[in-house]
């Protein structure tokens, strides 16, 4: 399960998410950001809660880095020890932004 709260401010948009970022969650979260890509040059991801990510997690920021990386940039705040572990392993704390 994955609950996200998505804040505005401006041209950033933000998204905390709490709990696991799967497969199956993976889609809610691309729905989520889909009416805000174009309207927002800014995007946060906030990984204070999030217990979980799998290969489909790690596609959908891959794919919102790209988009974002045109604009004003995206990063990933609040990244907890085995999450980052996850990161360093892929390579992905290599190409985002982490905070």
């Amino acid at each position: 399960m994955l609950n996200i709260k998505k804040t505005i401010e401006g041209s950033k948009a933000t998204f905390a998410l709490e709990g696991r970022l799967d497969t199956n969650t993976a889609v809610e979260l691309e729905a989520a950001l889909q009416p805000v890509t174009d309207t927002v040059d800014e995007l946060v991801f906030d990984f204070e809660d999030v217990d979980y990510i799998s290969s489909a997690g790690l596609r959908v920021l891959l794919a919102n880095y790209k988009a974002f990386s045109k604009k004003g940039g995206m990063k990933v705040i609040h990244v907890k020890d085995m999450i980052m572990e996850i990161f360093d392993v892929t390579g992905f704390s290599d190409i985002l932004t982490i905070e």
